[in-house]
This record gives structure tokens, C-alpha cells and sequence, in this order.
């Protein structure tokens, strides 16, 4: 007897139909996109070019989840779509290798970081080749390769080499940009820029010189305040800790710390990262979750002379304050413990710039029961030194010390109190803050603890009782006046105005601008990152490398794992595992000044370097002499208009990245493009967030979870666990959680098409949505019934005809056409997937379905279903894939109108009739049409109307006369 299952689409059939059309478009390149020049080349690059992207991924040890693939399938749909348009499509899929991620799965397993990360991308190409993904394959590469690392290197060194110009003209038609560092350099020569003691360049020494151009670099060397995280081994960015001054990944404790370290001068760019955030089409979401970390402010810088700092070499105190109108109101200063005005950072020490004792006055609150200023700093900062950033922040509770120093509040001529308190850091804005406790509540704790002035200069609410808090409201001035100054009476802005004037004249400070963003540290104290190209000799300099002389390759370690502190020993210090590797660090060179010993840095760069700039190596993934070729960055990346900013035409990926990879992306790009090697200035033109796949879990009596598949009932009945009854839970995928599911098991269980078609059709894909695996069955149905509109399943013979379409169906199939299209073009997939069904449903129903309905239905599936279109495309006897086939259209616009509408007819705004016309009707015709009407003519009369109101097709209001 004949297997009459032979050709029913099963899982297993699928399964042999995805392979087959898998290993084809493997073979013949179907997805490849052609470049203008170089080895990739090719007739495609004539079309107009389409370049798509999902967010670099990590390599995973623990492989996908359904969760995982979303942004990709949905990507994938619209890279086949726009082929189908005749656009040159560039997607492909390359691999975020370098970093913690992939140390810390490597510490855990026990194997070298590159083992398990050439493990975990092979799982992963296999996982993502088998849902279909149509990447360009030849443009696939990971950070760690070594021409990959060449040519990210070769970008530090250009940052290095670079200095910010805010006077010379950019590109973008506004001021300030980067230059190389040579252009400073010769302002120092020609003396057109001083030096900073005034002294002729050339008699300055090359560490001199050095020192100099160094603090101008975008990329420069700093004994900076950095975020230690001795959980991790390594410090952190301020945007790799939480908001509760713990880590990102592993939620340890971060400290305060200072140490040496690369840092990049991102906060140069403040003011561009912020306007440009207008040229791009992000969500507004993105946009203000950039501006708001960067966070532009606009105030004064005020100086504050100093009277007693013995020993220091800081004469003043400089702070910034968006309300200097109440600079009459500053009776205290406080400091961060880490300010150098103290001396060094070391919170062990002694060697304090404070006064011996304390002076004449000093309240025996501010002392903490020391008897000295020496003694009462030192077990300060050691106390301050071991909280972490949250217990820095934390406003329940205000600690410090006097510091013995007098300022100079320069409105007022008083001498007022210098205090360091923890809940001031060094690295946001000066780490130092003009106290004004009247009207801040922070201030106002502090000066109520600590018995400190309290002077309020904006007129309160009537009522309000000034000394129980601070009056932080809107008023005019009050008690702010000198012999050459009058506030009282002003409003805010004017006193601002005036202040401001005032500062500058005088010389006690002048306006500014800043930003809440920092510079950005660029160090980790890990193994698995990319080396710092760049060498330093005995006396301290920093010396580029030699392009010839790239990539600077990690030496292979026995012991490559970080040394791990306890995460609450703030005063650990970072040793990083390349200060083991002895002979690699230490290397003998000829810079240029004769051959000596220089050495290498033991740090190596964050896992972000790799990830901000691997989409313009995708347009050039195989260049050898170049970083990408000027003509293929500008046919991918290129502005597509006058005045656009350029950059990728879709990128998709999650929102947690809105600060981190997007702000640092985007800041080097400006600096590749103010150096002339790129044509775009925004590396991301059109920005897409999806949302999340979630699943329910299930725990039992115990609180315990349990396998989610094996849960039996619904929200009605209640939920059981082998007859046993449990609670059920909404939230993440995770092994924990015992309710993960695959694209491995999917696939297997219902094929590839059956499980993209799922994913793209369970909400709007900026939604997030709940996982429920019974449901995928209806995707599953959906695909068999379009198998059976083409073939019998028992015979596998073709059942569809060359017929003529009914009107009907015609109607149908051109509004499916024209709807499908639009959904598409807006990512609305699910929607466009909702109408295919209508119309499929719709095919079910006849007898034999004609040729020239299921052809333009197949191809509007393909993008979301491609295995099972490719192979019913060739059933119906066409050669070739339908990955180029252009996408259907509507020829007979005709097709789209209604046969007839409803008309509806109003009289003095009451319904009275209902007309069935052409959609098409004019709207003289539709008035003559109602005022024909039985309803109509009897309610006139014989009068003609006052007046009325045609809205055609659908409305005529007809207004009696009076």
C-alpha cells in the first residue's frame, strides 16, 4: 500500500525541505551583496543599497533561546523583502568576542577564552543557519580575529593622534572637530598657541612636551577616578554601573578608587552627540535616554580663593553651579576625599595638605573628635574609601569633616568652611560644590548636622518655615547685594543673567557649559581583550606603534584569569594577568631615538571597542591595506540625501543598549569622520528596539520551580505539576527557571518556517510578548493548509489551475497585495501575516485555486516562510530562488476600490436615509444623488436647503433653512 503521508507537511518534511533549500543557498552565494570595488565586488552594487543589521551578538556558551532570535527573524523578513524590491542587501552576522562575557564563561569552564568562543560561535552559526537567517556569510567575522584587532587598533591609534579643535570648522557646518595631533603640535612650534609657563616649546624637555600634548589627546593616559570593582577584578565605565553603584554584570560592589588608565575624550563631543541626536531616526525613547546622560547643563564656573591650604599647590577652588543667582547664599565648600587639594588620592597617605590645627573658631561639629585637621582627613577618607558608590550617594545619611581650609565666597568677601564629605565624587563636574543649604536639601541636611550658616536668598512661599527645610521653589533675589552688585527683586533668569556678568567682569568665573557625562575609561585589568597598540619608555612617555608593526597580539598565558577579590575589600588593587607575562611586556625597539627597552601596557580595551565600529567593517570585511575603502563605506553608509547624516538604513536590537554601545559607536565614528575617512557622521541611521520574548514559570508548595512543559490546566481551572497544584509566574526565559525552549526543539518539532512565523506573528515587534508553545500549532495549520492549496498530499501531484481569478478573489488578492506591502514597509509584520491568512483561508474554500492567486501568495510569504516558498515556487515550475523575485504589485488599481459603499444621509444631523454609490463618486454627484431622495425633498418642501455638507463617498448632511 502506498504511504499516503508521504507528502503531507510534517515536521519531518519540513525539516528535509529547510536542509535541502539551506545547504542550496550555501552553495550558490544566494544572499551575497556586491561592493563597488574590491574582492567583493560585483554587478549588484548598480541597484540602490540596502544595509540592515542586528546588534552585535555575544557569543553565548549557553547557545539561543527562543527569545534570542526575534530581532534576527525579524530582520531576516525584511533583508528578503527588500531584495524582492531590486535593493543590493547588505545582512550579515558577525560576533562580539572579546570581553567579560566570554572570560568569565571561560573562567567558569576551566578553558582558554578562545576555545570556548570559537565553540560557542560555531553553536551559534549552526542555531542561526538553521532558522534560515539569509546573511552574507563572507562578511562574517569575530573581534578577536587578529585583522579584525589590526584594524581596531589602527582606530585607537588615530584617537591617540587626534586632539579636539573647538575653534576649527567641521563638516557638519558647525564648530569643533578632531585633528591630528600633529596640527597642535605645530601651534606649539610657530608659538601661535602658548605653553602653559609660557617657555619657548624647544626648551621644553620630551617628557615636557610630552606631558603637554598628552592632555590634549582624545586618547590620553590619566591617574583618573575610576569605578573598582574588585568582584570583577577590573574597574568599570560609569555606564557599566547601576544606578545602586553596583555592577552591570555580576551586581557586585563598586568603589571609588584612583588609578592609572586609559581613558577617551568623549566628553569633547557633548555637544554633537546631543544635537545630532536630530539628524537620525531613533525612537524618542533612545533619544532622551542619550540626552539625558549626557546630560548638557548651562551655568558658571566660579573660583574660589583660598586662604590657608598649607602645603597645597591649589590656590583655588573652582567649582561649576547651574544657579550661580545664589552664589549670596554659599556659606559652605565641600570637596570629594579624592581631590587633589588634599594631596594624593592614596586614602593611606599622610602626607596631607591641611593645616597643622585647627584655626580660631572652629566648631567642634566639624572636627569628628579629632585633634587635628591631619588626623580627622586621614580617618575620613580611609572611611570614605571603603563605601561604595551607593553608599556614597545614599542622602539618609551625611558624614564629612572640616578640612581646617578657608574659601573666599567671592559675592559676600566671607571666608567659609571647606568640608570633605563622601557624598561629593571626584570625576562628576570639579568634586568640588558651593554649598547653598537655604535652598538644596542635600546642603540643608548637611548644614543642620554640622551647625553651619544657612542664608536664604529666594523669597518662600508664604508660610513656608525656612529653618525646618530648604525652600528649593521659584521667588525673586533676596539678600543679594554688594557695593557693586544688586540681585533683590530679580527672578531667576535675570539673576543669572547678572551674576554671570558680573563673574566675568571681576574675574571670579565666567559662563560654561557641561555635561554629566565623563570621560570615558577605556581600561581593563582583564586577559581576553584587544592589547593597547603602544609602548612606554623609561621616563614615562607613551609611543604609538608603527602601523607595520599591527596587530599587537595576546601572548598565550597558563593562567589567564584575573585575580578576583573579595567584592567588599575596597583597597584591593588591580593586578592584571598580563603583568605575568614577563617577556611579552618588556620589548626592545628603535622608535626613532635609538634602540632601547620600552614597555607594553598590561591592560587591555573594553569588549566595547570591538562593537563600535563593526558595521563599517562589514562593508569592507576583507581589506587588507584599508580599514574600509571610501567607495564602498560610501555606497553602504553614505547619506542617501542632501544634508542626511548617513549611517546603516535599519539597525535592530534591545534598549538596554541606548546608552552604552549606541553613545560609544557614535563618538567614534564623529572622529573617524572628522579625520575625512568616513562620509556618514552617524553610524546608525534608523533605529528599531524589539521587545522581548518572555515565558511563564512555575513553582511549587516548596517555592521551587518546575519543568514549565510538563504543567498541565489554564488560568480557569488552575495550574498542576503531576496532579499537584502550583503557582504560576510571568517573566524571563532561563535554565533556573526550568521553562527555556529552543529553536532547536522548535525546529524539530515543527519546522523552521512554522516556528519564524510564529515568533513574527505574536504582537507588534516592538512588543513584548508571553511564549506559549501550544499556540504555535495555528502557525503550523496556516502553513499546511497553503501546502494543500498546491499539491494533493496524497498523490504530491500539482492541483492548481491557469484560471482566470473571480472578482472576488481578485479584489482580495490586490487589497492582500497592497496591505502586505505597507505592513512590511512599517515592520509590521504580524499584521502582514493576519492578512496572508485572510487570504489564504479564502483559497481553502475553492475548489481548485488558480495560478494566479497562489503565486503573488507564496511570494508575499517568503520573507517570514522562505524554505517552504522555494520549494513551492519551484513545485509551480519555476527555475531558480525566489530570493530576487520581485515582490508582487497591484497592476488594475481598479481592483482596490469598493464595489459600493454605504451613503450615509443626514438631515439636521439625524440619519434619515442610506444610499448605495461608487466609492468613486463625485462629490457634486453625491449631493444631487441626496437631495433626490424621498427623505429629503419631503423635509425641504420645495425650499432649497441653507445649506450642505458633502464628505464623499460616505456623508451628506443636508441643513434645513430657517
Amino acid at each position: 500500500m502506498a504511504d499516503v503521508t508521504a507528502h503531507r507537511y510534517t515536521a519531518e518534511l519540513a525539516g528535509q525541505i529547510e536542509s535541502k533549500w539551506q545547504d542550496k543557498w550555501e552553495a550558490e552565494n544566494t544572499f551575497a551583496a556586491d561592493n563597488p570595488v574590491g574582492d567583493l565586488a560585483g554587478p549588484l552594487a548598480k541597484k540602490d543599497p540596502y544595509f540592515l543589521l542586528d546588534m552585535f551578538p555575544y557569543p553565548s556558551g549557553k547557545g539561543l533561546h527562543v527569545g534570542h532570535p526575534l530581532g534576527y527573524i525579524a530582520t531576516d523578513v525584511v533583508a528578503r523583502y527588500q531584495r524582492m524590491q531590486g535593493k543590493n542587501v547588505l545582512y550579515t552576522m558577525g560576533y562580539d568576542a572579546f570581553g567579560l562575557p566570554a572570560e568569565q564563561y571561560a573562567i567558569t569552564t576551566g578553558q582558554h577564552p578562545r576555545i570556548t568562543t570559537e565553540q560557542n560561535i560555531a553553536n551559534m552559526n549552526r542555531q542561526l543557519r538553521r532558522i534560515g537567517l539569509s546573511h552574507d556569510k563572507r562578511r562574517s567575522f569575530a573581534t578577536t580575529d587578529s585583522d579584525y584587532v589590526k584594524w581596531t587598533q589602527w582606530i585607537f591609534l588615530k584617537i591617540f593622534g587626534s586632539w579636539y579643535d573647538p575653534d576649527a570648522d567641521n563638516r557638519e557646518g558647525t564648530k569643533g572637530r578632531a585633528r591630528p595631533i600633529e596640527t597642535l603640535i605645530s601651534q606649539f612650534e610657530d608659538g601661535s598657541r602658548p605653553t602653559p609657563d609660557g617657555r619657548a616649546w624647544g626648551e621644553l624637555t620630551k617628557k615636557e612636551q610630552a606631558d603637554i600634548i598628552d592632555s590634549y589627546r582624545l586618547a590620553y593616559v590619566s591617574y583618573a577616578p575610576v569605578n573598582w570593582c574588585p568582584g570583577l577584578g577590573t574597574v568599570l565605565a560609569n555606564e557599566e554601573v547601576t544606578s545602586e553603584g553596583r555592577s552591570e554584570r555580576g551586581n557586585y560592589p563598586v568603589f571609588a578608587s584612583k588609578l592609572r588608565q586609559w581613558m577617551m575624550r568623549i566628553t569633547a563631543y557633548g555637544d554633537r552627540l546631543t544635537k545630532d541626536l536630530a539628524t537620525i531616526d531613533w525612537p524618542d525613547k533612545v533619544r532622551a535616554m542619550q540626552e539625558n546622560w549626557i546630560g548638557q547643563s548651562h551655568g558658571a564656573n566660579v573660583t574660589f580663593e583660598l586662604s590657608n591650604a598649607a602645603g597645597s599647590e591649589v590656590s583655588s577652588l573652582e567649582v561649576y553651579t547651574t544657579r550661580p543667582d545664589t552664589l549670596f547664599g554659599a556659606t559652605f565648600m565641600v570637596i570629594a576625599p579624592e581631590h587633589p587639594l588634599l594631596g594624593d588620592a592614596d586614602p593611606q597617605n599622610e602626607d596631607l595638605h591641611v593645616p597643622a590645627s585647627w584655626p580660631e573658631g572652629t566648631r567642634q561639629a566639624w572636627t569628628g573628635g579629632a585633634a587635628t585637621p591631619l588626623e580627622a582627613v586621614k580617618a575620613y577618607r580611609l572611611q570614605a574609601a571603603a563605601k561604595t558608590t551607593e553608599e556614597r550617594g545614599d542622602a539618609t545619611e551625611k558624614t564629612g569633616v572640616f578640612t581646617g581650609i578657608y574659601a573666599k565666597n567671592p559675592v559676600t568677601g566671607n571666608d567659609i568652611p571647606v568640608f570633605v564629605a563622601d557624598y561629593v565624587l571626584w570625576g562628576y563636574g570639579t568634586g568640588a560644590i558651593m554649598a547653598v543649604p537655604a535652598h538644596d536639601e542635600r546642603d540643608f541636611a548637611f548644614a543642620k548636622k554640622f551647625d553651619l550658616d544657612i542664608v536664604t536668598t529666594i523669597s518662600p512661599a508664604e508660610g513656608f518655615d525656612a529653618s525646618e527645610a530648604a525652600w528649593t521653589g521659584d521667588g525673586v533675589l533676596m539678600n543679594s547685594a554688594n557695593e557693586a552688585l544688586d540681585l533683590n527683586g530679580k527672578n531667576k533668569q535675570e539673576a543669572i543673567k547678572a551674576m554671570v556678568a558680573w563673574l566675568e567682569q571681576s574675574g571670579h568665573g565666567h559662563a560654561a557649559t557641561t555635561y554629566r557625562l565623563r570621560d570615558w575609561l577605556f581600561s581593563r585589568q582583564r586577559y581576553w581583550g584587544e592589547p593597547f597598540p603602544v609602548v612606554y619608555s623609561e621616563d614615562g612617555r607613551v609611543h604609538a606603534l608603527p602601523e607595520q608593526m599591527l596587530p599587537v597580539t595576546l601572548p598565550e598565558l597558563e593562567d589567564f584569569n584575573p585575580r578576583v577579590f573579595d567584592p567588599n575589600d575596597s583597597r584591593s588593587d588591580p593586578e592584571p594577568p598580563l603583568g605575568r607575562a614577563k617577556d611579552w611586556l618588556s620589548v626592545r625597539l628603535d622608535l626613532g631615538e635609538g634602540e632601547q627597552v620600552y614597555h607594553r601596557d598590561s591592560n587591555t580595551m573594553p569588549n566595547w571597542a570591538g562593537s563600535c565600529w563593526y558595521e563599517i567593517r562589514y562593508t569592507d570585511p576583507n581589506n587588507a591595506e584599508e580599514f574600509v575603502a571610501p567607495e564602498n563605506e560610501a555606497y553602504w553608509m553614505g547619506p542617501r540625501s542632501e544634508g542626511a547624516s548617513g549611517g546603516t538604513d535599519l539597525y535592530v536590537g534591545g534598549v538596554e543598549h541606548a546608552v552604552l554601545h549606541l553613545l560609544y559607536a557614535r563618538f567614534w565614528h564623529k572622529v573617524l569622520f572628522d579625520l575625512g575617512y568616513l562620509s556618514s557622521s552617524e553610524p546608525f541611521h534608523k533605529l528599531f528596539n524589539q521587545g522581548y520574548v518572555q515565558a511563564y514559570a512555575y513553582t511549587d508548595s516548596r517555592g521551587q520551580y518546575v519543568p514549565a512543559d510538563e504543567v498541565e490546566g489554564d488560568e480557569q481551572s488552575g495550574f498542576t505539576y503531576k496532579g499537584e497544584p502550583v503557582s504560576q509566574e510571568y517573566g524571563k526565559m532561563g535554565k533556573s527557571l526550568k521553562n527555556i525552549v529552543t529553536p532547536d526543539d522548535m525546529c524539530s518539532e515543527y519546522g523552521a518556517d512554522t516556528f519564524r512565523l510564529y515568533e513574527m506573528s505574536m504582537g507588534p515587534l516592538d512588543m513584548s510578548r508571553p511564549w506559549e508553545t501550544r499556540a504555535v500549532v495555528g502557525s503550523q495549520r496556516f502553513l499546511q493548509r497553503l501546502w494543500r492549496n498546491v499539491l494533493d498530499e496524497e498523490t504530491g501531484e500539482l492541483t492548481v489551475t491557469d484560471e482566470e481569478l473571480d472578482r472576488p478573489t481578485a479584489k482580495l488578492l490586490a487589497r492582500t497585495i497592497a496591505d502586505v506591502t505597507v505592513e512590511y514597509d512599517n515592520m509590521r509584520i504580524n499584521t502582514a501575516i493576519a492578512k496572508m491568512i485572510v487570504l489564504n483561508n479564502h483559497l481553502t474554500g475553492q475548489k481548485r485555486v488558480s495560478r494566479k492567486a497562489i503565486e503573488p501568495l507564496v511570494l508575499m510569504l517568503s520573507p517570514v516562510a522562505p524554505h517552504i516558498a522555494e520549494e513551492l515556487w519551484q513545485m509551480l515550475g519555476h527555475e531558480g530562488s525566489i530570493a530576487r523575485v520581485p515582490f508582487p504589485v497591484v497592476t488594475d488599481e481598479s481592483l482596490l476600490e469598493e464595489d459600493e459603499v454605504t451613503c450615509i444621509v443626514q438631515i439636521q444631523g439625524k440619519v434619515r436615509e442610506r444610499l448605495s454609490v461608487s466609492p468613486s463618486i463625485s462629490a457634486e454627484d453625491l449631493q444631487e444623488a441626496a437631495l433626490a431622495t424621498d427623505a429629503v425633498k419631503e423635509a425641504l418642501a420645495g425650499a432649497e436647503p441653507r445649506r450642505v455638507i458633502v464628505k464623499a463617498p460616505k456623508l451628506v448632511n443636508v441643513v434645513l433653512p430657517k
